[in-house]
């Protein structure tokens, strides 16, 4: 385990119901895009590798599919269980799965690799666990993000927060790869998968301002972590320059309409 993997786990501990309440609408919206470029049909073998609070696998569920999802995070593992009680939910963490070599006919990765120190190693590992010929799609964000994703970054920004020593900076240079059409590609091509094929998927996704301060508040993902590490005067600064800067994008009944961008890949063992 990297320091960028130990700093997700500890990130992400226990706040499984606050990203459920606040960023998880926003990252299920590319999962039909994601379940259709994995072939994920009736009868299917799939494995959903990072599910979350389950998006993906209830998804997958309701399509016929036989289900197994993973995550890292055991309080999402929890959130899982109850939104696809038909499916095989389990506490794993890339890159070392709990499964034999071929064991699924199609593996789907939802916003995952964004989470991990060693990208090409989680890929590898997917190759490993899926049968040959079988497919492998995933979602990442794209960079640089779209306005509506970079709302945050930019209060945090203006309100002059300084990173703590506990949250890396990124992945180490030999791990990190561009995260656009073809570096993404490019990062399937050298974990062994063949015929990879990327686009970016654009969408306005719409929430309260509220709703989508909650998430930081809570202290989810890196953005809620650099809030919360910083002293009550500073996130008050923070907050207020998220309220300025989310006005750009509020219409009249205080509704936000952000921008996002991500990358959808598949490619085939």
């Amino acid at each position: 385990m990297t320091s960028f993997d130990a700093s997700e786990r500890l990130m992400w501990a226990g706040r499984a119901a606050a990203y459920a309440g606040s960023f998880a609408r926003l990252c299920g919206h590319p999962v039909p895009r994601l379940l259709d470029a994995a072939e994920v049909r009736p009868g299917v073998r799939v494995l959903d590798a990072g599910t979350g609070p389950g998006t993906v696998a209830a998804a997958a569920c309701a399509r016929g599919a036989r289900v197994t999802a993973v995550d890292a995070e055991p309080t999402m593992v929890q959130l899982a269980m109850q939104a696809a009680p038909e499916a095989d939910v389990r506490v794993a963490a890339l890159p070392e799965l709990p499964f034999g070599d071929g064991e699924f006919d199609a593996v789907v990765a939802n916003f995952v690799l964004n989470h991990v120190g060693r990208p090409r190693l989680a890929l590898a590992e997917l190759r490993r666990v899926v049968r040959p010929n079988g497919w492998i799609a995933l979602t990442i964000w794209a960079a640089p993000p779209a306005p509506g994703q970079a709302l945050l970054g930019r209060a945090i920004q203006a309100a002059g927060a300084v990173r703590p020593r506990h949250l890396p900076a990124g992945l180490a240079p030999e791990d990190d790869f561009p995260r656009d059409e073809s570096g993404l590609a490019g990062l399937m091509h050298a974990a062994g998968l063949r015929e990879a094929m990327c686009e970016t998927l654009r969408w306005d996704h719409r929430a309260g301002a509220e709703e989508w301060w909650s998430g930081p508040a809570a202290g989810v993902a890196f953005g809620g972590q650099m809030v919360q590490s910083q002293t009550p005067e500073v996130r008050a600064e923070i907050k207020r320059h998220f309220d300025l800067f989310s006005a750009e994008f509020a219409d009249e009944a205080g509704v936000l309409t952000l921008p996002h961008a991500a990358l959808l890949a598949r490619a085939r063992r």
